[in-house]
């Protein structure tokens, strides 16, 4: 079975799926993903990221993460935390840049955020030490430095269109014609975000 042919079984028997649902399913689910199943960096990959091209980026940002704990009073311990860190590059770079900070390296604990088993595998290599965790949900309660390098482009969306009469309707994907097709769900206002969009100008999305 392909992944295309999963959703259109869920959304047969559950009704439309939203694009946040349907983004998450295509990047992370277990065997057809796109995170999931591949290591998607350099050379035989799709794109590559900055820390990949220079262990100058890594290096700065882990020096200015550095003076920023002192800043704060050098808490111990602490949670030094990185969302969708990729191969682990950014994080190995920012250790060993702080490696001869006094203190540093002693108070912090090390958990990447990475819901792709083959990324983790990489990351390991990098950063043997390092926890792992599937959500930011499971970091510690602890004091937190938190990277995120080109993490949240990447992020499943809620997707919005103002209808006439000054309604909202949430972009869904459904099936059309036995495929997958995208769709408007029935007006409902997003209470919560009512004040957000107030002003925005009529047929937006």
């Amino acid at each position: 079975m392909t992944l295309k042919a999963e959703l259109l079984a869920r959304i047969a028997a559950s009704g439309p799926m939203t694009l946040a649902d349907y983004m998450a399913e295509c990047l992370l689910h277990p065997r057809y993903g796109y995170y999931s199943t591949r290591d998607p960096l350099g050379a035989a990959g799709d794109f590559t990221t900055a820390p990949e091209i220079s262990q100058m980026f890594g290096e700065m940002l882990g020096l200015a993460l550095a003076q920023s704990w002192l800043d704060q009073g050098a808490p111990s311990p602490f949670t030094l935390a990185e969302l969708g860190p990729g191969r682990g590059t950014l994080m190995a770079d920012v250790l060993r840049a702080t490696a001869r900070v006094p203190g540093f390296h002693a108070a912090l604990n090390v958990v990447l955020v990475e819901a792709s088993p083959t990324l983790r595998a990489a990351q390991a290599q990098r950063v043997p030490h390092a926890k792992w965790a599937d959500t930011i949900a499971e970091l510690p309660d602890a004091p937190l430095f938190l990277l995120a390098n080109e993490f949240f482009d990447a992020l499943p969306i809620r997707q919005f269109h103002r209808a006439a009469g000054d309604t909202w309707r949430e972009v869904v994907v459904g099936i059309e014609a036995s495929d997958l097709r995208p769709g408007l769900a029935p007006p409902a206002p997003p209470a919560p975000l009512a004040h957000r969009l107030a002003h925005t100008p009529p047929r937006a999305t």
